[in-house]
C-alpha cells in the first residue's frame, strides 16, 4: 500500500504541475519544498534511529498548518475568501500538532515510545509475512508528507486562487459543514473524557458514541470533505483555462482529500486499530460492536 499510495501522490504532483496558472504553479512547488524538508526531518531521520513511525503525528499537522501560510502568504482571490480558508488550515494543523506536542510532553508517546495504533500495523505487517515492515511503515509515513503537497494542499490551492467574485453557496455549504464537524468532534472528545473519568475501564455508549463507535473520527473526515465541498465552485471557474487533464487531475486530487482521510480514519490509523486494542482490554467492547456502527452515526440496533 506503501508504494501504491507514494507513486499515486507522486503521479498527481508531476500532472498538476502543468497547470497554466502561475500562482497555482507557484504555490504547488513552494509548500511540496516545504512539505519534503518538513518530512524529512521530523519523520524520515527520527524514524531511521528509533524506528517509531509517531512522528508523522507531529510532521502531518504542521504541514497542514504550512498549506495554511502558503495560502495566506501567497493567495490572491477574494480577500475574505483566502482568509477564511487559510485560517481553516491553520487552525487544524497547529491545534492538532500542538496537541500532539502536549501530549508528548506529558506522556512520553512519540518522543519514547510509539502509539498503540503503529504498534498495530507493525503487527499486521508482521503477520501478513511482510520482509520489508520497517521500509513499509516508513513509506506511508512519508505518504502522508505526499498527500501535504497533493490531495490535502489542492483543495485549499484552489479556493486560495479562484477569481470568481463574492462568496458561492457551495462555499457557504461546506465551510458550515467544517464547523460542524469541528463541533462534534470537539463535543465527542469532551463526552469520551467525562465518561472515562467516571468510569476508566468502561465502554463509552454515551451521547454521540451512542450513535457512532468512532464519532470523533467521523467528524473529523466531515472537516476534510467539507473543505472539499467549499472548493467545488473554484474548479469549476478553472476549466476554461486548463488542459482537460490537469482540470480533471486537480478535481480528482481534491475530492481524494476526503477519500484518504476515510481510508486513513477507518483502515490504518483510525477506527480499525482502535479496535484492535479495545476488544482485548474492555469488557462488553464486542457487544458494543454488534450493536452500534463503527463510524457512520445510525440508531443502535436491538439485540
Amino acid at each position: 500500500m506503501a508504494v501504491g499510495l507514494n507513486l499515486l501522490f507522486f503521479a498527481f504532483l508531476a500532472v498538476i504541475l502543468g497547470t497554466s496558472q502561475s500562482n497555482l504553479y507557484d504555490m504547488l512547488v513552494s509548500n511540496a519544498i516545504a512539505q519534503g524538508v518538513l518530512f524529512f526531518c521530523v519523520v524520515v531521520i527520527p524514524f531511521l534511529i528509533t524506528r517509531r513511525m509517531s512522528f508523522v503525528d507531529i510532521a502531518w499537522p504542521f504541514g497542514v498548518a504550512l498549506i495554511g501560510a502558503h495560502i495566506l502568504m501567497m493567495g490572491d482571490a477574494d480577500p475574505v475568501r483566502q482568509t477564511v480558508v487559510g485560517a481553516v488550515y491553520l487552525f487544524i494543523g497547529l491545534r492538532m500538532g500542538l496537541g500532539a506536542l502536549t501530549m508528548a510532553k506529558t506522556t512520553g508517546v512519540i518522543f519514547k515510545y510509539e502509539f498503540p495504533r503503529y504498534d498495530y500495523r507493525r503487527t499486521m505487517l508482521d503477520q501478513s509475512g511482510s520482509k520489508f515492515t520497517n521500509a513499509h511503515m516508513l513509506g506511508e509515513a512519508v505518504a502522508q508528507g505526499f498527500a501535504n503537497m497533493t490531495v490535502l494542499a489542492v483543495p485549499g490551492f484552489l479556493i486560495a486562487t479562484s477569481s470568481i467574485e463574492g462568496i458561492s453557496v457551495w462555499e457557504y455549504v461546506g465551510l458550515g459543514l467544517w464547523g460542524l464537524a469541528y463541533l462534534c468532534e470537539s463535543v465527542a472528545d469532551g463526552q469520551k473524557m467525562y465518561f472515562i473519568s467516571k468510569n476508566p475501564k468502561g465502554v463509552c455508549n454515551i451521547g454521540l458514541w451512542k450513535y457512532s463507535r468512532h464519532p470523533n473520527y467521523f467528524s473529523e473526515w466531515l472537516v476534510w470533505t467539507g473543505i472539499v465541498v467549499a472548493t467545488l465552485p473554484s474548479w469549476l471557474a478553472i476549466q476554461s483555462v486548463e488542459t482537460p487533464l490537469v482540470w480533471i487531475s486537480l478535481g480528482i486530487c481534491a475530492l481524494f482529500a476526503s477519500v484518504m482521510l476515510y481510508i486513513t480514519l477507518v483502515y490504518l490509523t483510525g477506527a480499525k486499530p482502535a479496535e484492535y486494542y479495545s476488544v482485548q482490554r474492555r469488557a462488553g467492547y464486542k457487544e458494543y460492536q454488534e450493536t452500534t456502527n463503527m463510524f457512520f452515526p445510525w440508531f443502535p440496533k436491538n439485540r
